[in-house]
């Protein structure tokens, strides 16, 4: 009981500051963001469609992004001249987007197309990744894609050149390729720390899909005998999860898709329903007390903790400094090459 009152006090002080900057502010928050976070903002969604939603709001001067840091940069990279982006926490990080560094994807696009040539293969990069990364794909001729996309963008890719260059996950860049029916030996992966990322010349001419060795610490802490454990418990369940889980997570799933189709498949659901949720701890709870005739359980408990670093206090700081601290800036010539990549997406 003793954190009611303070988190009331802030809560209220926050939605003085929302009701004074009226249309000129929005508060913008990822799916998995805790309840009152997300009940304080004025969209929740995945990354790229809350980025949009700021761009398309002309009256907005202040966006505040409640999700981690490559957000609120795509949200920079979107917005326009009059709109300043702020995160309530600069720590707020992805490790995932921090696999990618921006020196060691050019030294393996270097290594690369020194083999194959620059013209046989298609950077394509997930939207959690930094700015840098996405203003390399566009800089060659290359696209952003999300987990909802992806296979789309993988076809655009292959009608681009004849191989693929996927950063910074692995594991969705596996799903999509199996998806597709890109057999096994022509994905290969390329780890960072090794010379020509662990592969031979010859690996690397016959590859039709590069995989960058990076993951996402939430999604891949499932496995199989997570899996195992609660079929035995609730047989009639449908397990669903997201596609940043291993390929084996995956294919012995009921369902897949990312955090938005995840939304909507428990809201399409019948009544009585049971279903298991393979993501985000903060929006499994959500969805659970949200939809109250069904039975939504996570497959395990598995928390983001630099999406847990967004809290009441932070965004209180962030409204009380509106324009002022946290700006998220990107560089000229990074947002103007990232922008082609993501308007390479948006043309799919």
């Amino acid at each position: 009981m003793e954190n009611t009152k303070p988190d009331k006090e802030i809560i209220d002080k926050i939605i003085k500051i929302k009701q004074k900057l009226e249309n000129k502010l929005i508060i913008l928050t990822h799916h998995y963001q805790r309840k009152e976070i997300v009940d304080l903002g004025d969209h929740r969604g995945d990354s790229f469609g809350l980025s949009q939603q700021a761009a398309r709001d002309e009256r907005a001067q202040y966006i505040i992004f409640c999700g981690v840091h490559f957000m609120a940069e795509s949200a920079a990279i979107l917005a326009k001249d009059h709109q300043t982006v702020q995160i309530p926490d600069m720590a707020a990080g992805c490790w995932m987007a921090d696999m990618a560094d921006s020196y060691l994807v050019e030294k393996a696009w270097n290594d690369v197309t020194a083999i194959v040539g620059n013209d046989t293969i298609t950077p394509l990069v997930y939207m959690n990744s930094d700015a840098f990364i996405k203003a390399h794909c566009g800089k060659n001729q290359g696209a952003v894609c999300t987990s909802s996309n992806a296979p789309k963008a993988f076809v655009w890719a292959f009608r681009q050149r004849e191989k693929i260059f996927f950063f910074p996950d692995e594991h969705l860049g596996r799903n999509t390729g199996n998806h597709l029916g890109i057999p096994e030996d022509k994905m290969i992966v390329w780890d960072p720390e090794k010379p020509l990322g662990g592969n031979t010349e010859q690996d690397i001419k016959k590859a039709k899909v590069f995989l960058w060795k990076g993951y996402c610490l939430v999604h891949t802490r499932f496995t199989t005998d997570d899996m195992e454990a609660v079929r035995k418990n609730f047989p009639a369940a449908k397990i669903v999860v997201h596609p940043e889980c291993t390929q084996e997570v995956v294919k012995a799933s009921d369902a897949v898709g990312s955090t938005s189709f995840i939304v909507t498949y428990v809201a399409d659901a019948p009544t009585g329903s049971t279903i298991i949720i393979g993501t985000e701890i903060n929006l499994i709870k959500r969805l659970a007390t949200e939809y109250p005739d069904k039975q939504i359980l996570p497959l395990k408990e598995s928390l983001c903790p630099n999406m847990y670093k967004i809290n009441l206090k932070n965004l209180l700081t962030c409204l009380e400094n509106v324009g002022k601290t946290n700006i998220i800036t990107v560089d000229e010539t990074i947002k103007k090459d990232a922008s082609i990549a993501l308007e390479n997406m948006l043309n799919l």
